[in-house]
């Protein structure tokens, strides 16, 4: 094998314009497929990291009327009774399960102000201790709650910063006062989230699917909820998975516990966890189906060059019948001379499968620079190319190798 595999270089290497020319088909096709499946992978893997959790892997569960998430107004909802803290250990418990949070939520308020300053269409949550953690907030500025604080009922608040701006601009806000539905609380922090989150918005869908407009958001601790409410109200929840792929199992097993807590079964009210990765992948098979088209194109080149290498084994096997000729004289077998043109296309379409991968690379680099597609390099992509191009050298160089071994050592050595 070491033998043939060094004739094999030794005759590339004295032919390297006509090698590089029957290189060239598998050479263009191995770079188109690596070009698009590594624009597929890393659109893919923008859509999932996009689409699912924003970077902490949370499943939102909320309550729902039909198929539209239920906007608290000031009614009661006498068949649904708030999540005990059974249940809520229960949740903490599943499998997959990292942590869980469980709160109340107002959008939208007009009822936060802070002297002649209103917070008007901002958000209000009633959250528990677990609350930052699950979310993936951090308090960069003041205190967090603290267990005295839901001990005691205190009326404390915790702001960020786009709350801070409207309420308090140009002022520290920790340790002011504002009020919610006119009962005062004291700001003892600022929160932000720990990671940045910044999706890539190419189009008007993705503007659509990933940006929200923050209007400020506003947190106080869950036991003051009634405070300024007047009334319990049911909870909805994040649940943090350990990984991507586990969001939608544990999705659906802390839906079913909450569904508990819905008693009348006439009700059109039902607890429902966002399937953010079925989402995904769904949008990720969208385009996976029109690349793939994509792909089945590039192929044809491979099969052009398949076919220029068929070609010039056939015209390398006719200009050395001689040396064939004289091998078979001196007793090399039919196996000896069919593993050697056989090598010799193998290691032509592999060295056009190695410049095709690098080709490929470059080119997802420079479509990326130029259009801003995510570009991710799929490592099994690139080994299965290769040896494609292996496989592609060995198919299309069989019948000229078969040829060669095939023939009669007399007459080869008559052929002028």
């Amino acid at each position: 094998m070491r033998e043939n595999l060094v004739e094999a270089l030794q005759e590339i290497w004295s032919h390297k314009m006509r090698s590089f020319l029957t290189m060239l088909g598998v050479i263009i096709g191995i770079a188109s497929i690596i070009a698009i499946v590594s624009t597929i992978k890393g659109t893919n893997d923008q859509i999932m990291k996009d689409l699912v959790g924003k970077g902490n892997n949370n499943v939102s569960i909320s309550l729902y009327q039909g198929d539209y998430e239920y906007y608290f107004e000031g009614d009661t909802v006498s068949e649904i009774t708030q999540v005990t803290e059974e249940q809520q250990e229960e949740i903490r418990s599943i499998e997959h399960v990292e942590d869980a949070t469980f709160y109340n939520s107002r959008t939208y308020v007009d009822n936060i102000s802070a002297g002649s300053k209103v917070l008007s269409g901002g958000k209000i949550y009633g959250i528990d201790t677990h609350y930052l953690n699950t979310c993936g907030y951090v308090v960069y500025q003041g205190r967090a709650f603290v267990d005295i604080d839901y001990k005691k009922c205190n009326k404390v608040a915790l702001l960020d910063s786009t709350a801070a701006d409207i309420l308090f601009p140009g002022e520290n806000a920790v340790g002011q006062t504002l009020e919610i539905s006119g009962e005062p609380f004291i700001i003892v922090g600022l929160y932000q989230q720990q990671t940045a989150f910044e999706p890539d918005i190419q189009n008007l869908s993705d503007y659509e699917t990933y940006y929200t407009e923050s209007y400020g958001t506003v947190l106080i601790p869950n036991v003051d909820w009634a405070i300024c409410y007047k009334y319990d109200e049911p909870q909805n929840a994040f649940v943090r998975a350990d990984d991507t792929e586990n969001m939608s199992a544990i999705g659906k097993s802390a839906q079913k516990i909450m569904q508990e807590c819905i008693s009348s079964s006439g009700t059109d009210l039902t607890y429902t966890a966002e399937d953010l990765v079925e989402e995904a992948k769904q949008q990720q098979q969208l385009s996976n189906s029109t690349n793939n088209l994509l792909i089945w194109v590039a192929s044809i080149a491979l099969l052009v060059g398949g076919i220029g290498v068929m070609n010039i084994m056939l015209v390398s096997v006719t200009e050395r019948t001689r040396e064939i000729g004289l091998k078979r004289s001196l007793g090399a077998r039919r196996r000896r001379i069919l593993m050697q043109f056989l090598t010799e296309s193998a290691v032509l379409t592999s060295l056009g499968g190695v410049l095709g991968v690098v080709i490929g690379i470059v080119m997802a680099v420079i479509i990326s620079n130029i259009s801003g597609t995510p570009v991710g390099i799929s490592v099994p992509a690139i080994v299965v190319s290769v040896a494609f191009s292996m496989v592609i050298g060995i198919l299309f160089g069989l019948l000229p190798s078969v040829k060669a071994a095939n023939l009669n050592p007399i007459d080869a050595l008559r052929r002028e």
